[in-house]
């Protein structure tokens, strides 16, 4: 992963990309028949990092015009295998859209790239050699018999790379030669609909899903070969916003339950990871980075991988790589007692609750000195704020009863 003092860098990156990127390429796997079951017209471009002798380095590689497909694409068989397209480029570098469907919508379920480390063209001065393939789900779907249109960008991480998809016309399953002339469009265009929708039927408000209990905490440790590099104390609770199979749009509330949940994670010297996996997640990562030059680390990115089994789409994904929570200095902990609130994506939130946490540099498997969090400050400013009015007031009630007495004793002096 890119070092935390580059995080400025990467993201001038990812927004460079949107005005500098490869040529849109038409891609079409056909069947024995010589009849088209996959078309895809995209462009992409990969963000990648990759460690060398002298360190990290970021590197963009766009998807070439001569990118070919390859001949292990496959319409898939009925009942045994799903469709994929397999596109190469370059000196042994793949990427694979896997497709699956159900009875009204299909989509890409599975996306993966296949890197060549040993490619120097590419990867100059490499520290290793050999292939390396990442890999993620897609939100990429659309309804049978439809085209997925989507002109936005839309970024797909994989662990140290993403990718980012640009004016993308995708469609399987397909019925014809050619793509449908009608069309799903991907949220990142947010189409408005060019005509007023009725007015709905008034309908009796489903009661809203009970609150849950606040989760418990727990303690998360992760080890390197250093030695401890993550103590984490807190309860960890999510909310998600998704649209039912009815249509209806609700928010749910999941607590993490610790003792359903495996613990496991990484370090290096520029990230620490931490991934919960089981009970209501399929995977939950917390990433931490760290300021090289101001020598603080902070929660990155938080990533979700679950599936809601009510859901329209029952495959929920969320990630949020720039995130600037949970900070300290590094060998101190960062505390906070109150509940805390981190919005990753506009319908995923993270709430952490008494959480105690310190990344990188952890000596004796111990907790450092305390930096409080702002909502602890502010709830002890208020007793100190009300302590202080009332003595106040009390000064004053004070003040006033000895002058009130020495007017009393005045008046009665012998003239």
């Amino acid at each position: 992963m890119a070092a935390p003092g580059d995080a400025r860098r990467w993201q001038l990156l990812l927004l460079l990309l949107g005005l500098m990127h490869g040529a849109s390429s038409v891609f079409v796997v056909k069947n024995g028949n010589g009849t088209a079951c996959i078309m895809a017209d995209f462009s992409a471009t990969f963000l990648m990092n990759y460690d060398t002798k002298s360190g990290s380095k970021n590197l963009t590689l766009d998807l070439p015009p001569d990118a070919e497909v390859l001949n292990t694409s496959s319409c898939g068989k009925e009942n045994t295998s799903d469709p994929s397209l397999m596109i190469a480029f370059g000196s042994g570098h793949t990427l694979t859209l896997n497709f699956t469907r159900n009875a009204t919508r299909y989509g890409v379920q599975m996306l993966s790239f296949v890197y060549n480390l040993s490619d120097t063209d590419v990867f100059p001065n490499a520290s290793s050699k050999g292939l390396k393939t990442v890999e993620s789900t897609t939100d990429i779907r659309a309804d049978i018999d439809k085209k997925y249109r989507c002109v936005s960008s839309n970024q797909i991480h994989m662990n140290n790379i993403t990718m980012t998809l640009r004016d993308a016309t995708i469609q399987a399953y397909l019925s014809s030669n050619n793509f449908s002339k009608e069309e799903t469009h991907c949220k990142q265009d947010d189409i408005s609909p060019t005509t007023a929708p009725p007015s709905p039927k008034p309908t009796t408000r489903p009661p809203p899903s009970p609150v849950p209990e606040n989760p418990s905490v727990s303690k998360y440790n992760v080890s390197g070969n250093n030695g401890t590099c993550l103590l984490a104390n807190m309860g960890i609770q999510l909310n998600i916003t998704y649209e039912k199979n009815d249509n209806t749009t609700v928010t749910r509330v999941f607590n993490i339950n610790p003792n359903d949940t495996k613990a496991s994670g990484s370090c290096t010297s520029h990230s620490v990871v931490l991934e919960l996996r089981g009970g209501v997640v399929t995977l939950l990562v917390f990433s931490f980075g760290m300021n090289a030059s101001s020598s603080r680390f902070f929660l990155q990115e938080i990533q979700l991988n679950t599936t809601l089994p009510d859901a329209r789409e029952p495959t929920f994904k969320a990630v949020n790589s720039s995130l600037r929570a949970l900070q300290a200095t590094v060998g101190n902990s960062y505390r906070c007692n109150a509940e805390e609130s981190i919005q990753v994506t506009k319908v995923f939130s993270v709430n952490v609750f008494k959480v105690w946490v310190q990344a990188f540099k952890v000596e004796g498997d111990k907790f450092g000195s305390v930096e409080e969090c702002q909502l602890d400050e502010n709830n002890m400013l208020i007793p100190i704020a009300v302590g202080g009015a009332l003595a106040g007031l009390v000064l004053v009630v004070l003040i006033a009863y000895l002058i009130g007495r020495k007017r009393s004793h005045a008046g009665y002096q012998t003239i």
